[in-house]
């Protein structure tokens, strides 16, 4: 089921966007082919510490998160990935490992990878294992604000 803290948010901010019912699928990329979407143009958000502070990062589903690459960028002492001890409790209303990619609603940081910037509509996951939001992505930068880099590798 859709995250009612983002449809309300999205609502109220008079975005057009469409659902996309998937069969269940928890990695990315079970997820873009269960929803017939191409790796590139789902986005996943992967939960990092940085410097002690929980954040989002953000990135096409068919990349890897480069953890050193992101520090340097924005000049941390520390990043690793979050636990999920660590932010189970911060996405009331959203299944483990399915929250939507908008820290703006969760008190997160967000840094979004530039290849995303370069596609019209993202995709990412609603808050379920079942459901997908997709937008255009100037809607999700107005909204959202993320910190353009670039932080994601090529899947080997």
């Amino acid at each position: 089921m859709l995250a009612q803290k983002l449809k309300q948010f999205l609502d109220d901010q008079k975005v057009k966007y469409v659902t996309i019912g998937h069969s269940l699928a928890y990695t990315a990329q079970e997820i873009a082919a269960s929803a017939h979407i191409h790796g590139k143009d789902l986005a996943k958000t992967v939960i990092v510490k940085i410097d002690g502070e929980m954040a989002m990062a953000v990135l096409p589903a068919n990349s890897k998160l480069d953890l050193e690459r992101l520090k340097q960028i924005i000049g941390a002492k520390n990043v690793e990935l979050g636990s999920e001890n660590e932010f189970q409790d911060r996405f009331p209303g959203c299944a483990l490992g399915a929250m939507p990619p908008f820290g703006n609603l969760y008190d997160m940081e967000v840094y979004a990878d530039k290849a995303l910037s370069e596609d019209e509509k993202i995709a990412f996951n609603a808050g379920s294992h079942t459901e997908l939001i997709q937008l255009f992505y100037k809607d999700f930068e107005r909204l959202v604000a993320p910190k353009i880099v670039a932080i994601a590798s090529s899947e080997k």
